[in-house]
């Protein structure tokens, strides 16, 4: 598995490949500011004036992290395009069409998918989504005027379309929003830091991060009421309602994803797992009784580390045949 695959083109690159029946990993030319996997830099932020909008086109197959007006005008027909937007892990994201001229009547469509959706594998699972599957498409060619805006419930969405008649295209503004308790995320960057908090609420949450990492687990509070916590269960987590998984595989979908490990009692210090997997998940499971919270950090696995075992760790690694 290439170790120097990046995560902003990775997943856009896949789709475009499944697409064509081409291999995954292709190589991305002529990059410049225009590029779709561009990330809104420090320089063009200071040249952005207070109320000023960023704008730019769209491609057929693109990835936005920034917010701004966008506009995709068909320059032939294009029946197979998709634009993915990804945020902060603490942000939302909301679509509002400005301007939409595309024949519903004759086979165009425009859709916002609340998450990701990449060769049937979906970004959060149907198990982790409070929406089912069909609820999670807005379709304007349905919807209308009805609904020009839509948000997302994490930091990620995207839009499929197909506009078969040139010079026809739409105009979207995407702005982002604050998100007290984020819940599933995608994240942008190979390393970092994050804690994530499920307060008395009865959902799953799942945080993925498109890279072989070393994860290492700081701090777990499980089954925490009034300043108590669960006693550790004899073995296992069967039939705890509340606990954090590890997961590990090559597609998008948790729910599709090899469990390495669980964790079902809280803890204070350390717990480290080596996970040499495409994508690797932590997801949290949360019966809604308690304040659940865990605190983890992670950065990019480095091949030729050393595969000592050491104290206080798990190392697990993603062949494959798995």
């Amino acid at each position: 598995m290439p170790s120097a695959f990046q995560f902003q083109c990775h997943l856009v690159l896949i789709f475009l490949a499944a697409s064509k029946g081409e291999t995954r990993y292709l190589e991305v030319r002529d990059a410049g500011e225009d590029d779709p996997f561009l990330l809104l830099s420090e320089d063009l932020k200071r040249e952005l004036s207070a109320g000023q909008i960023y704008r730019r086109s769209l491609r057929c197959i693109d990835m936005l992290s920034i917010e701004g007006q966008f506009t995709f005008t068909a320059d032939q027909p294009q029946l197979h395009c998709a634009t993915f937007f990804i945020g902060e892990p603490e942000e939302l994201i909301t679509i509002d069409y400005d301007f939409v001229n595309i024949d519903c009547q004759g086979g165009d469509f425009l859709k916002v998918f609340d998450g990701w959706i990449l060769k049937g594998e979906k970004f959060p699972s149907s198990l982790d989504h409070p929406l089912t599957t069909s609820q999670r498409y807005v379709d304007f060619c349905e919807s209308g005027n009805i609904q020009r805006s839509i948000r997302s419930s994490q930091n990620v969405a995207m839009i499929f379309f197909r506009i078969q008649q040139p010079g026809n295209g739409f105009t979207v503004t995407v702005k982002k929003n604050s998100n007290l308790f984020p819940c599933n995320v995608i994240s942008q960057t190979p390393s970092g830091r994050f804690t994530m908090v499920i307060p008395h609420q009865h959902r799953n949450c799942s945080f993925s991060i498109i890279y072989p990492v070393v994860i290492k687990i700081s701090d777990l509070i499980l089954g925490h009421l009034n300043g108590l916590f669960l006693q550790k269960p004899s073995a296992g987590c069967a039939g705890v309602g509340d606990f954090v998984e590890l997961l590990g595989g090559a597609g998008l979908d948790p729910s599709k994803m090899f469990p390495l490990a669980d964790l079902c009692h809280s803890f204070h210090g350390s717990a480290q797992m080596k996970i040499g997997c495409d994508n690797t998940v932590l997801r949290m499971v949360s019966s809604g009784k308690h304040i659940n919270r865990v605190t983890f950090e992670y950065h990019q696995l480095d091949l030729q580390e050393t595969e000592t075992r050491k104290e206080n760790s798990i190392e697990e690694f993603c062949f494959p045949s798995i």
